[in-house]
């Protein structure tokens, strides 16, 4: 009884601190590898502001994460192409975001409704074009960039092919596969 005790503690206090170490934030910038299986970043850029939540507001950016391992071009009824990760869910762009550097600004309670799309190692495309890709660092994970701009996916989006967020408070789109915002009405 004492032995699985001191184990369920072991666990819980390793949990925890793997926890509390991928809470940490890095300050550098990553473009993303664009070969199947390659792990070297393409080009690495320091920048203080590049990463940081907006200042005064205390917080690293950590809440919900999306995860993807592609993005393909989708035809949204009659409306242009839309980027939709490997779920088939629409991505996002933020216009309070900046694409060079690549900056993200949503965090904390933002991350809640706009789950930034982080992504291992390299990301598979279909009507993407690859060079466009990229990373910028959050809390120790990669957050997919296309066009230099931080992709992100609506909690309000619960089936593939929704684009429930697109125009929310003018300044959430669906993003284009060439990393423009889209245009056209919800």
């Amino acid at each position: 009884m004492i032995q699985q005790r001191i184990v369920l503690l072991s666990a819980a206090g390793l949990a925890s601190a793997l926890f509390l170490g991928a809470c940490g934030s890095s300050k550098d910038q990553t473009a993303a590898s664009t070969s199947p299986g390659s792990t070297t970043p393409v080009a690495t850029a320091a920048s203080e502001s590049g990463t940081s939540a907006p200042a005064g507001s205390g917080d690293s950016g950590s809440g919900h994460m999306a995860t993807t391992t592609m993005l393909m071009a989708k035809a949204a009824k009659g409306m242009g192409n839309m980027v939709t990760d490997d779920k088939g869910m629409t991505l996002y762009r933020y216009d309070k975001d900046q694409p060079t550097p690549s900056k993200w600004t949503c965090a904390g309670e933002c991350t809640k409704t706009w789950m930034p799309v982080v992504v291992q190692d390299s990301v598979q495309t279909m009507g993407v074009e690859k060079s466009l890709l990229g990373t910028v660092h959050r809390d120790g994970m990669k957050q997919l960039t296309l066009g230099g701009w931080p992709l992100y996916r609506y909690m309000g989006d619960t089936k593939a092919g929704q684009m429930n967020g697109q125009g929310k408070g003018e300044v959430w789109y669906a993003v284009t596969p060439s990393g423009k915002k889209s245009t056209m009405a919800s």
